[in-house]
């Protein structure tokens, strides 16, 4: 098991193009995008890279990258409330996320999605109602299954990457219940 690392620890940010930071989490299709791709995504406002960071060794913890997205309800609609069935709900695509290697296995990459889930309940300035990612279908689908995400369709099976989503409105039933009882949230910019 690699190092524990409280993400509370450390801070976190949208990156710029004077950031300087190492990432190396083994994959070098997602070093690669971190490294050289994430900024030209900002720029055309595909998609914004926010990463976990330590300032001293200049190295980036773990990192995700988000868009806006919308989720078909056809799959799922006895799944929602009556009177607010509509054929697409607002959500975010997790197009990339990366955890560095020293950190893999350790927590950190369910502590990262807590603080997705957070910022996008507690924190978006638009509507979103569910999280939504392509998981490769290597294994990493687990990963989501465990962090409360499920499968959108059984349609992509035999595919190379699963859609999954996650729908953010229990949680923040569940949060907002917990802040109004005198709880504090854990990842609060505020």
């Amino acid at each position: 098991m690699s190092e524990k690392v409280n993400l509370r620890d450390f801070p976190h940010k949208a990156l710029e193009v004077s950031d300087n930071f190492s990432f190396d989490c083994g994959d070098q299709d997602l070093n690669e995008f971190f490294l050289k791709d994430a900024i030209p995504h900002k720029k055309e406002l595909v998609g914004v890279t926010y990463f976990f960071y330590d300032e001293k060794n200049k190295k980036a913890l773990c990192f995700f990258t988000v868009s806006n997205d919308a989720v078909r309800t056809d799959d799922f609609k006895d799944e929602l409330p009556d009177g607010k069935k509509y054929r697409f709900y607002p959500a975010v695509k997790i197009g990339r996320f990366g955890v560095d290697k020293k950190y893999q296995r350790s927590g950190i990459g369910t502590q990262q999605m807590k603080f997705i889930k957070h910022f996008f309940t507690q924190e978006n300035k638009t509507g979103c109602r569910f999280l939504t990612v392509d998981a490769y279908n290597d294994g990493t689908p687990e990963f989501y299954l465990k962090n409360g995400f499920v499968f959108h369709t059984d349609k992509d099976v035999s595919k190379k990457t699963r859609t999954m989503r996650y729908d953010l409105k229990p949680y923040s039933d569940d949060l907002n219940e917990f802040l109004c009882t005198g709880g504090k949230t854990t990842y609060s910019n505020r």
